[in-house]
């Protein structure tokens, strides 16, 4: 688990040209006053750069800035300035300063780093037996602990960008325990404080790759190890060129050897990153030292020019190279910024393409990133799984994003580590989609109960009128029947009777059609499917109908069977032919005609009334729709609904079109029958 850049300190490539930079100051200002800055000060402020700069910045950083530092102190300490005698007792006496400088600050800065980092306050639920609770949160097993941090994060917790720090809430319930500082001494407080450490030394909670505002980013790890292994091949290939600059010497000064092997170090760290770069650099210095700078073969440098010119060398080798190296860091993040930006490009058109719920959010997820991802919320004190998509092994750390109170995301095992950003992109898009999805399911419901209302509505105004006018009319006829004080002929008598007749059937008809809605809507019809001929069903459509026998019927010999409930079928074709007949003008009776079209057997019912204008044909098969271009005045508009829910319902379909020369088809499209079944139903007969 990565120690965290609190406990890190300052990265090399902030605090090295930094440091570097100030103590080239100290040694100009100590050159240039001409020995009115002493010895001892000088020695005492490069010790003062070099422990600062130990203690701000991460360990690493120390010995380089002790070297620099020494450098500075044995040059410029005394006159002649700028010469480098690394022998003798003011030599020694600065190694020891130096030394300590950078080894003190550097046990001190970690010390305060590691003290501010463990100093938290801490709010933890404990059951009553002071063990954790939380078992009932997805994600986290039972026997791990979850607590929220409250102030700075501690290494090895989840960092979710500016908006949340240190350990997600786990969903923890109990009485509370709050911890602040040093441990106390308890003995449910020190079980809690062990299982907590334990967990965060498990890497039970996993790290965001994302820097929150206002700190430094992590740069290490940015350069791959192949990277820095071959900018360490490069650095070794230093004492080649180091034999061609000697061989070409007569050819070229210092500082053409000191551009060249500025070059080669820039060149370094553009290949292997900083930590390379500045082992390119102090070696090219050793370099030059020994082969280029007077007196040769030594570590003595005489002439101050040399000496200064060896500091810039280096300061300026540091600084770009340090450069260089935040530039690939920028690089790095800004292509990461890029896969972050398309894969949220690539959410956001799923999401508007329609597959918007949290199951495709989350499907989404896991297919790039793979693991597992889960959304769950919290119900009554229990935390409910949403959805879930993908797998992760059991001992991958898992993610929680906490999108509001009481609605959490869940992400392990992905192939590299999400950024806060995205795993704030995530968990926003599936906690909308979960809302959506939630919206949607509630205004389903209230349309489905704004029809029902306006269906009972429509049954009230039917029963209100069209039952009651047949009714009325029965109850009339059989009064009139029953008195005693009139004798009625038999023309009388047959005339009541059949208005009783005509009213009944009407009434069983309306009775029907209802019960046939009703049936349709609650979804309780099941259609028995079966091969059936056409020539069959038609005839006894028409026997409960008055002046049946006036609809011509056109079924070819030799048409096929087609695939459907015969008693459905028949109720269906009784509607149509009652509608045709109703609206047929004298003389020109409706009319059935059947045909084969492919695999379809199609049924053309035909009148040659008014006919319906197209805007209204859509509405025709609507319940209750009574249309004012052919009504009657009778009939509470259920026919043709019927006629449609039972079609669809046996795999069919319906449509109206305008007969040639004026009127109404229905046409009926239904499937044939496959050759098996129809042979069977033939083998039977």
């Amino acid at each position: 688990m990565n120690s965290s850049p609190g406990r890190r300190g300052l990265a090399a490539p902030y605090a090295l040209p930094t440091g570097f930079a100030a103590l080239l100051m100290i040694g100009a200002a100590a050159a240039a006053l001409h020995g009115s800055l002493p010895a001892g000060a000088v020695l005492v402020l490069a010790a003062i750069v070099v422990a600062v700069g130990s203690m701000v910045a991460e360990p690493a950083v120390a010995p380089l800035l002790g070297l620099i530092g020494w450098l500075t102190a044995v040059g410029f300490s005394r006159p002649p300035y700028g010469q480098l005698r690394p022998a003798g007792p003011p030599a020694v006496h600065a190694v020891v300063v130096m030394a300590a400088c950078a080894v003190a600050g550097a046990a001190i800065g970690l010390m305060v780093r590691r003290a501010v980092s463990s100093y938290r306050l801490w709010n933890v639920d404990v059951s009553g037996d002071g063990s954790p609770a939380g078992a009932a949160d997805p994600g986290i097993p039972a026997g791990e602990v979850g607590a929220r941090e409250i102030g700075t994060p501690a290494p090895g917790m989840l960092e979710a960008g500016t908006r949340e720090s240190g350990l997600h809430d786990a969903g923890i319930h109990g009485a509370g325990l709050h911890e602040a500082g040093a441990p106390g001494r308890g003995t449910p407080e020190r079980r809690l404080r062990q299982r907590v450490r334990r967990a965060a030394a498990q890497g039970l909670w996993a790290r965001a790759d994302e820097t929150p505002a206002g700190r430094l980013p992590n740069l290490s790890g940015v350069i791959g190890t192949r990277r820095r292994l071959a900018g360490v091949l490069l650095a070794a290939g230093l004492p080649l060129l180091t034999a061609a600059l000697v061989a070409g010497q007569p050819h070229l000064g210092l500082a053409d050897d000191l551009l060249i092997y500025l070059v080669a170090v820039v060149a370094i760290a553009v290949v292997g990153g900083f930590w390379p770069a500045v082992l390119g650099a102090v070696t090219a210095s050793l370099l030059l030292n020994w082969y280029f700078t007077k007196p040769l073969h030594t570590l003595t440098i005489a002439e101050p020019r040399s000496l200064l010119a060896l500091l810039l060398f280096v300061t300026v080798a540091v600084t770009v190279s340090s450069v260089v190296h935040l530039a690939a860091c920028r690089a790095l993040q800004a292509a990461r910024s890029g896969e972050d930006a398309a894969s949220l490009l690539a959410l956001a058109q799923t999401v508007l393409g329609g597959a918007d719920t949290p199951a495709a959010v989350l499907e989404h997820l896991t297919s790039i990133w793979q693991g597992r991802a889960e959304l769950a919320e919290q119900v009554r004190e229990q935390w409910i799984r949403v959805s879930v998509r993908g797998i992760a092994p059991e001992s991958a750390a898992v993610t929680r994003v906490e999108m509001r109170p009481g609605l959490a995301l869940l992400v392990a095992g992905q192939s590299r580590p999400l950024s806060a950003r995205m795993l704030d992109g995530f968990a926003a898009q599936a906690a909308a989609a979960l809302d959506r999805d939630r919206f949607r399911t509630q205004a389903a419901q209230a349309e489905a109960l704004a029809e029902g209302n306006r269906m009972r509505t429509a049954l009230l105004a039917a029963v209100s009128h069209d039952l009651r006018t047949p009714l009325a009319s029965i109850k009339a006829s059989v009064s009139t029947l029953r008195q005693t004080d009139v004798q009625w002929t038999a023309a009388d008598e047959a005339a009541l009777l059949a208005t009783i007749e005509q009213s009944a059937d009407r009434l069983d008809a309306l009775i029907g059609n209802l019960l046939d809605m009703s049936r349709l809507s609650t979804g309780s019809l099941q259609p028995f499917l079966r091969p059936t001929a056409i020539d069959e069903v038609a005839p006894v459509a028409l026997r409960g109908l008055d002046e049946g026998m006036n609809v011509q019927l056109s079924v070819p010999d030799g048409l096929p069977l087609v695939r459907t409930d015969p008693g459905l079928l028949e109720r269906v074709l009784a509607n149509l032919f009652a509608n045709a007949l109703a609206y047929s003008p004298p003389g020109q009776p409706p009319a059935l005609y059947a045909r084969q079209a492919g695999e379809t057997v199609i049924l053309d019912v035909v009148d040659h009334g008014q006919g319906v204008p197209d805007e209204l044909k859509p509405r025709m098969f609507e319940p209750f729709e009574r249309l004012s271009a052919r009504n009657s005045g009778t009939g509470v508009g259920l026919g043709l609904a019927v006629v449609k829910g039972f079609i669809d319902t046996m795999g069919g379909s319906v449509a109206a079109a305008d007969t040639e020369g004026g009127g109404l088809t229905m046409r009926v499209t239904l499937p044939v029958a496959s050759l098996s079944a129809s042979s069977a139903v033939a083998a039977e007969s």
